[in-house]
């Protein structure tokens, strides 16, 4: 199924006319079909935001590590976390990636969660741990395990799956 692209308009090359408005529409089928220099940001140890519908109507915003395989953004959250229950009430979700050099080249994504995995499932568990583990090293450099486990208590993670509904580009590196 193919993934909506609005590609906006940037001034890197100098101002022009409807600036900072959607310029092209294009599709892809996969993340990694995007274009490389957004492509980029995905694969980079770029931390993203995600907003969450909060219990009070209001987006809740929060940094998380990002990671994705072909057309599924994966978000992996401590079961204590309050945006599980948000997330699982309300699925919807928004991630912005900024380039932390030039904060004018971004990647939007908007994402339905369609899945739930937890840690403790007997038969996919692991692989919710070896994700954690994956961008624990994808963002730290360091080898695993994930070493941020709170040590109050018996810290468990949930994986969420989520379809990619429409993506949004701007700017150059």
């Amino acid at each position: 199924m193919a993934i909506k692209v609005a590609k906006f308009k940037d001034v890197a090359s100098g101002t022009q006319n409807g600036q900072f408005t959607v310029g092209d529409r294009d599709a892809v089928t996969s993340l990694d079909d995007l274009d490389p220099i957004y492509k980029r940001l995905l694969d980079e140890p770029v931390t993203a935001v995600v907003a969450v519908m909060g219990s009070t109507g209001r987006p809740n915003l929060t940094p998380v590590w990002f990671d994705y395989v072909g057309d599924t953004v994966l978000l992996n959250l401590s079961t204590e976390r309050k945006k599980v229950g948000w997330l699982r009430a309300n699925p919807q979700v928004s991630f912005l990636l900024i380039n932390p050099v030039n904060a004018y080249h971004w990647v939007s994504i908007k994402a339905t969660a369609v899945r739930e995995i937890s840690e403790d499932d007997p038969v996919e568990g692991p692989r919710v741990t070896a994700q954690l583990d994956h961008i624990w090293t994808k963002y730290t450099g360091m080898e695993p395990p994930y070493g941020l486990r709170d040590p109050g208590f018996d810290e468990r993670r949930v994986l969420f799956e989520l379809k990619v509904d429409s993506i949004a580009t701007f700017g150059q590196p």
